[in-house]
């Protein structure tokens, strides 16, 4: 006997008990409410399967971005990311009632809101690339924030304003470790590297390996010519994304090596073919590359 299967839970806020009100009429549950839209005031904040500090984190959310609530319960959030709509819980404290509308972006790898315009004084928190800041007034080389803080200025990139090469970006993360769900610049997974690189050039991207997979560039034909890839191709495997560096090498965050490493990409086949992960599956080119 087959389960119906219902939208995707990752990306589609209901439950049993309680659903989003866009979902009227596509799924069943008790109650159905419009969501309220908090901000993020944390480093970065663990989105959870569940709402339990132990709970699997399928991915985080940075500094200012905008996560949607649906339910505030017990100390937790339930809803989903403005950015990718990823569904989960988030600890209720981390979130703030009133969104602002960021001027700006970090560009830089990391780099920290600091108490005063000044170097020397104590960061108050550190903030990863692609983390979102309303701007409100500038002293010297330094940027202040209406949430409070001063940030360095040549580190922030006004938003709309974005980077030609994606993959140029996913190369600052060499070095990073890998870290399931992760997607800042302490840690990070196979497709945050992807969704955060093309993020800072204007790109969209789903969060999940298989979901990039099906939405990102136009799939090379089959059967696939290794010996023809361009820098930028995204190599997937089942569970498993890699950026192409040149027609060799291949970016990744893995388990393997536990962080952001450049190899060859025979030599990643090779080894991931005799994993879970299996052969590639698809090798996608995204529009003008």
């Amino acid at each position: 006997m087959s389960r119906e299967r219902g939208p995707d839970h990752r990306l589609n806020p209901y439950r049993d008990d309680l659903a989003a009100a866009h979902l009227r009429g596509e799924v069943k549950a008790t109650r159905f409410v419009e969501g309220v839209d908090r901000q993020v005031q944390a480093c970065s904040l663990p989105l959870l399967r569940r709402p339990e500090l132990a709970a699997p984190m399928d991915t985080q959310l940075l500094y200012g971005e905008v996560f949607r609530v649906y339910e505030e319960k017990n100390g937790w959030a339930w809803g989903q990311s403005a950015l990718d709509d990823y569904v989960g819980y988030v600890e209720a404290k981390d979130l703030v009632s009133r969104p602002a509308k960021a001027t700006h972006t970090v560009a830089a790898l990391r780099t920290f809101i600091y108490p005063k315009p000044d170097l020397k004084t104590r960061p108050a928190l550190p903030v990863s690339m692609n983390a979102k800041l309303r701007v409100v007034g500038a002293r010297g080389n330094f940027s202040e924030i209406e949430s409070g803080g001063w940030v360095f200025s040549a580190h922030l990139a006004t938003v709309g304003s974005y980077v030609r090469d994606f993959v140029a970006v996913a190369e600052e993360f060499i070095g990073v470790p890998y870290l399931w769900g992760g997607r800042d610049s302490l840690g990070v997974d196979c497709s945050g590297l992807v969704q955060m690189a093309l993020e800072r050039a204007g790109i969209s991207s789903l969060r999940d390996t298989d979901m990039q997979e099906a939405t990102l560039g136009e799939a090379l034909p089959e059967p696939i010519d290794f010996t023809a890839l361009h820098r930028g191709d995204l190599v997937f495997w089942k569970g498993h994304v890699g950026i192409m560096v040149d027609a060799e090498r291949m970016i990744h965050a893995n388990g393997f090596h536990m962080r952001v490493e450049v190899e060859r990409l025979d030599i990643a086949m090779s080894r991931i073919a005799r994993s879970d992960a299996g052969h590639v599956t698809t090798i996608k080119r995204l529009p003008g590359r």
